[in-house]
């Protein structure tokens, strides 16, 4: 395989809000020489917030609200991280996001355990197989029995688990971590920018009772025979085959385990893998680059209006100023100045490798899913929007800015932050999302990024569902039933939004040549 392309390491880190992700990524650019210090999240006093948190809200909130892509080079990898929004108001974002990475990392709060957020990511990965590593972070306090959270790792992820490093107590006792990959113990000193000291130990001497006293050396010795007796031995191809995840423990915060996970990582993580195309599977190292659009974001640079296209190269190699060919449009573009990013800051690329993401400028000729090629005709499927559970219309607050309101609505729905749909019977608009945090942040950017007002109207609604028949006589008498509930999305495909469960259901058994369709990829 290419050397390029083999030194590449492509991985999302996912789980619940304030599990402690964006700290993780933080030390991870810490160790990559990215950053000198590192932005403590929650901090009032330093007015610095997470490298990756670079909107206004999420500095507000402290919530991350959109996806954000970091690169940097560690030892000899080149290693590109995607941090994703853990709120799962913003869950669509995050499943998107899982189709360009090829491995991941979960993180968990050690006193918490497994949270509803994580157990549904963790679904979208076992549907691909791709590889998870776990971390078990906060275990500078209180947390749950160590094989307690083991054991319900297995139960709540479905998925098979083994310890690579044990941690000594949690809490105001955490003394460190046993690191059994390497055979060495790391003790702990609680400090946000010193790295812990490593001490090489034979645990079975006396050595380990000078270091973390007697009794606990006991405790350790038990633990870890009891680890070698109940789980099998680590074996790479079972992690990559996505039926093994190897577990860490640390504390990001205090920058400590966050080393010894960068370490395995890069050894056992994967390169780029295959990717499934309609009509065939893609290597990375074919020699022709092919790639797709998974996320479109408005407005990173407040001063200029535009847009990026986050492209994920699949094969070959991208060239700057090359043409390439625009499969939906049919069109040959050129990228003058394609960009690689740390979150906010880009510095343009003259050449990307599979299994890097590069930012494309924007000015609406892409949509989420579109492809790119140096000629075939390929289609990269799998990045659906799921049918909407809220719904609101909305209304323009100021008659002056109308023009502004139109384009911002445009551009936020490209981005894929919500969908919005016209209703057939009045002409008016709907925006349908996935969480109420949604509705906030899209009038938040309207308001900050295009200068235009809107307000909410309340419409009760249960869900919309995409409809299509092969029966065109049938199609006709449905919308002429249910001509108020009939809307058309931004396609121009028919939506039938459903005002109850109990309707849903009736019209379902009442037209059974129609299809209804829960999420817009059919």
């Amino acid at each position: 395989m290419n050397p390029e392309i083999e030194r590449r390491r492509t991985f999302a880190i996912i789980a619940h809000p304030d599990a402690g992700k964006t700290s993780l990524t933080e030390k991870l650019l810490l160790f990559g020489g990215q950053i000198q210090v590192a932005g403590a999240v929650k901090s009032n006093k330093i007015k610095k917030t997470a490298t990756s948190d670079w909107m206004d809200i999420e500095k507000q909130r402290g919530i991350s609200v959109t996806t954000s892509v970091m690169e940097f080079d560690y030892r000899d990898y080149k290693i590109n991280i995607l941090d994703t929004p853990g709120h799962q108001d913003f869950a669509e974002d995050t499943y998107r996001t899982l189709t360009a990475v090829d491995s991941v990392i979960i993180v968990v709060d050690g006193a918490k355990g497994v949270e509803t957020q994580t157990r549904k990511l963790m679904e979208v990965c076992r549907m691909r197989n791709t590889p998870v590593i776990i971390f078990v972070n906060k275990m500078d306090r209180e947390a749950k029995d160590p094989f307690d959270l083991l054991d319900e790792l297995e139960e709540e992820l479905r998925i098979k688990v083994r310890p690579l490093t044990w941690p000594i107590e949690s809490g105001a006792r955490f003394k460190g971590v046993y690191n059994i990959y390497e055979k060495s113990l790391n003790l702990f000193q609680p400090s946000k920018q010193v790295v812990a000291e490593k001490v090489e130990v034979d645990i079975n001497t006396e050595e380990l009772d000078t270091h973390i006293g007697a009794e606990l050396a006991e405790k350790l010795r038990g633990e870890l025979e009891l680890l070698e007796g109940v789980y099998p031995e680590f074996e790479v191809a079972d992690y990559l085959s996505g039926s093994l995840a190897p577990v860490f423990f640390g504390s990001a915060l205090n920058n400590f385990g966050v080393e010894e996970l960068l370490n395995t990582f890069v050894e056992i993580a994967p390169s780029p893998r295959p990717v499934k195309a309609e009509e065939r599977d893609v290597q990375p190292d074919e020699a022709k680059f092919t790639g797709f659009i998974f996320k479109i974001t408005a407005n990173i640079d407040p001063n200029h209006r535009s847009c990026v296209a986050f492209c994920k190269v699949c094969s070959g190699k991208f060239v700057r100023n090359a043409p390439y060919l625009h499969v939906r449009h049919g069109k040959t573009l050129r990228f003058s100045s394609p960009t690689q990013f740390m979150a906010q800051r880009k510095t343009t690329v003259d050449e990307a490798w599979a299994g890097d993401i590069i930012g494309l400028p924007d000015n609406g000729t892409f949509k989420i899913g579109d492809t790119l090629t140096e000629g075939e005709q390929l289609h990269y499927r799998g990045l659906p929007s799921f049918s909407p559970e809220m719904f609101k219309y909305i209304e323009n607050a100021d008659p002056m800015k109308t023009k502004q309101l139109q384009k911002g609505i445009e551009q936020l729905m490209d981005e894929g932050v919500a969908q919005l749909f016209v209703n057939q019977f009045n002409g008016r608009k709907i925006i349908g999302t996935v969480g109420q945090l949604q509705f906030e942040v899209i009038q938040y950017r309207l308001e900050n990024e295009y200068n235009a007002k809107c307000r909410w109207e309340p419409v009760s609604l249960y869900k919309a569902c995409w409809i299509e028949s092969d029966d065109e006589a049938q199609l006709e008498a449905f919308k002429k039933r249910k001509y108020q509930y009939m809307a058309k999305d931004r396609e121009g495909r028919d939506v039938f939004l459903a005002d109850s469960g109990y309707v849903l259901q009736m019209a379902q058994q009442d037209f059974e040549n129609i299809r209804f369709h829960f999420t817009s990829e059919f």
